[in-house]
């Protein structure tokens, strides 16, 4: 094979990585993700994002098709699959050429998967190197649908990928944090100038309510800067402990 064809995936890859870091959420970034895996890898039909949390509970972070949902709760019905051993063994890349000859392997999983229409199977992890961000799942109606070829674009387009999720978590975490420092700072404005108290106190009331009523701080601080109120004091001015 000659330089052609992968100047021209070098090309399309970038492309798409910077179409990745130009998403305006973590949710559009994945749902690019999928969409780029279908136009770019050889014999993908359909492809989904997937975290496996705790031992069996598998949440779908972006699909493309139903079938790729149908085979996400067949997974977690069964608890067994290639998107589970990927993520549980931390395998890298994982591809299955036949998922008729998977029924050894997955003897639950895999039956079921074939009357979905599920033909072959490839995979990857997302990961850097601090984080484990989910499994690339790429399915086909055909049965050897993935070459080597596929698998090593695939795993290029995952690396790109994972490094683009990792940057918008990251930016989506920071703009959150700042979003609750700026509510917290507005309602502890609130509190000290309605009740004169000094910031340590109007800290330790709005503790107070998110301990009494289990909801989170921010959360708590919120309520109190859009409406003005703190929880659970709105009949007159609240208890001060001894430790404010």
């Amino acid at each position: 094979m000659g330089d052609g064809p992968w100047e021209e995936l070098a090309v399309r890859l970038a492309d798409m990585a910077r179409t990745l870091l130009g998403q305006d959420s973590v949710q559009e970034t994945l749902d690019q993700i999928v969409r780029h895996a279908v136009s770019l890898v050889g014999g993908c039909e359909q492809a989904g994002i997937l975290v496996v949390e705790g031992w069996r509970d598998v949440r779908t972070l972006a699909a493309t098709s139903e079938l790729v949902h149908a085979s996400d709760r067949l997974q977690q019905e069964t608890g067994q699959g290639p998107c589970f051993d990927a993520t549980r063994r931390k395998t890298e890349v994982f591809r299955i050429a036949d998922m008729n000859a998977s029924l050894h392997r997955w003897p639950k999983y895999a039956p079921r998967a074939r009357r979905l229409g599920i033909g072959s199977v490839m995979g990857f992890l997302l990961f850097t190197d601090d984080d484990n961000l989910g499994a690339l799942d790429m399915y086909s109606t055909r049965r050897r649908a993935f070459t080597e070829r596929s698998e090593r674009v695939g795993w290029l387009l995952a690396s790109h990928a994972a490094v683009a999720l990792a940057s918008a978590r990251t930016h989506a975490q920071l703009g959150e944090a700042l979003e609750t420092r700026n509510e917290i700072g507005e309602a502890l404005g609130i509190v000290m100038e309605r009740y004169t108290l000094t910031e340590e106190q109007a800290f330790a009331v709005l503790r107070r309510s998110s301990q009494d009523r289990n909801v989170k701080l921010r959360d708590i601080a919120r309520t109190v800067a859009r409406t003005g109120e703190i929880p659970g004091a709105a009949e007159g001015p609240p208890e001060i402990t001894a430790e404010a």
